[in-house]
């Protein structure tokens, strides 16, 4: 059964919104798999600590995460 794997950085969702994450993203494989995949569909959201995530650019963190969400 499909396992869809989420990677956030920490502190910058809240259980409600990691919980809508899980659902919509579900939801959303569904659309595409069907109604029986997505019954049996499992989403993990993974928290990565602040500072252990980059990229060529540098290192990112909580503080870049939450500005970048504030933008919408």
């Amino acid at each position: 059964m499909p396992l869809i794997d989420i990677h956030v950085m920490e502190g910058v969702f809240s259980q409600e919104e990691k919980a809508r994450i899980i659902a919509e993203t579900a939801k959303g494989f569904g659309r595409v798999a069907g109604q029986a995949m997505q019954a049996n569909t499992s989403v993990r959201v993974q928290e990565v600590r602040s500072g252990d995530w980059g990229g060529a650019e540098g290192v990112w963190t909580t503080e870049r995460a939450l500005a970048l969400k504030a933008e919408g």
